[in-house]
């Protein structure tokens, strides 16, 4: 089933989008909603003349997205999460936490356009921020346990390590 897309829709498509969906989904969701409306030839003309008529404000509207994708660019994020023995967090760090640790650098943005698989462990990971259906934004997101100064430090200590091997050769050969 075709459907007109009224509004962006994080993983469907964007508002003006036209897609294939399950008549299920269709029918019981997104045309009640008001979501979307079917893709019939004459909506499909309706559609093209309005965005002939709306080109301009939809440059506007990829200029505005830009603007804050600059703003985002170099961003990234440190989440302090409890974690277990094992290396396992208590929950899990989404959108949510990302959306949060922007807010505190600043920078709002809506959590509904950030899209990560959430982060049950320790470890990188990888937020995208959705501003317009061509303009995307990858954010670094780092989580770590919440002694951070002590992740930091860990960090400091492979280098260490690295270095600590050329001295225990030497120590063997010595005695």
């Amino acid at each position: 089933m075709e459907i007109i897309l009224k509004e962006d829709i994080i993983g469907l498509g964007y508002k003006n989008d036209i897609v294939n969906v399950k008549s299920g989904y269709g029918r019981n969701y997104l045309i009640p909603q008001g979501k979307g409306v079917i893709a019939s030839p004459m909506a499909k003309k309706i559609l093209a003349e309005n965005l002939k008529q709306q080109a301009h404000k939809l440059a506007a509207l990829k200029a505005d997205a830009e603007k804050k994708a600059e703003s985002l660019s170099g961003v990234a994020l440190c989440i302090a999460a409890k974690v277990s023995a094992t290396g396992q967090l208590y929950g899990s760090v989404g959108a949510n936490q990302v959306a949060e640790e922007l807010k505190k650098l600043g920078k709002e943005v809506d959590r509904k356009i950030i899209t990560m698989k959430d982060a049950k462990t320790v470890g990188d990971f990888v937020a995208l921020v959705h501003f317009h259906k061509e303009v995307t934004v990858e954010i670094p997101v780092k989580v770590v346990a919440e002694g951070a100064p002590v992740e930091e430090k860990k960090a400091e200590a492979p280098v260490a390590e690295a270095e600590a091997p050329v001295v225990e050769e030497a120590a063997p050969v010595e005695e």
